[in-house]
């Protein structure tokens, strides 16, 4: 059966990352999480000072990038592969708060996306691949056979998320994670290169009222369906 591309995009904590790595290990694809990368980056302009509270020096961190190497690296034990930076798992550390306070902002850096598009091009160039992200299906591959661009309510995203940083033992508050799902959806849907908007040949798919077996389910049917067509 013949392979095809499946872009899924959406707003942050919409879940994209967990129904994409699903969705791939169901068909026997390869899974890339664009937002990993992203974050990645973010992380490596904090530990270098080109971003912070209180300012940011993005010129110097486009000088950086040819330092930056990235690699999605196999844990079996896992069933998935995880991040690493310059050889270093960062794993954990890019889930935090305080790269998810800046990576839309490091997302803006037009030769950032540059060096990360090129990237994802090249992972996805023989099919067989969901990769998520903001511009999966607008930029890296306008030609997937299967877009979804992934939504819900800020309140529902915000509750997940919140949830999923207590669990990890982070101290938050909602109100906190809420305002940084707002100002996130801003950036990603107002920045000038590659913006976070749905594809005009994409599936919309609100999963505000949804659990995770319900829309594992209906994605799993849609790409089967798409798979099948070819």
């Amino acid at each position: 059966m013949q392979k095809i591309t499946i872009a899924i995009d959406g707003y942050s904590s919409t879940g994209k990352s967990t129904l994409a790595k699903q969705l791939a290990k169901a068909l026997g694809y390869i899974y890339v999480d664009t937002g990993a990368m992203y974050r990645a980056v973010t992380l490596f302009a904090m530990q270098n000072g080109y971003i912070g509270d209180a300012d940011e020096h993005m010129e110097d961190l486009v000088k950086a990038l040819p330092k930056i190497d990235l690699k999605f690296v196999p844990n079996d034990s896992l069933g998935f592969s995880e991040m690493y930076l310059n050889g270093e798992n960062v794993e954990k550390e890019i889930r935090q708060m305080q790269v998810s306070k800046h990576v839309s902002r490091i997302s803006e850096v037009k030769e950032v996306r540059h060096k990360l598009v090129e990237m994802q091009k090249a992972m996805g160039k023989d099919k067989g691949i969901v990769m998520d992200g903001r511009d999966i299906g607008t930029t890296v591959f306008p030609d997937a056979e299967l877009k979804v661009f992934m939504t819900a309510s800020s309140q529902a995203r915000a509750a997940r998320r919140y949830k999923e940083l207590l669990d990890k033992g982070e101290k938050v508050s909602y109100d906190e994670v809420f305002d940084n799902v707002q100002k996130r959806d801003h950036i990603d849907t107002h920045r000038d290169i590659s913006p976070l908007r749905k594809a005009d040949d994409a599936i919309e798919f609100d999963n505000s009222d949804m659990g995770l077996k319900e829309q594992f389910e209906r994605l799993e049917s849609i790409a089967k369906r798409y798979i099948a067509n070819q």
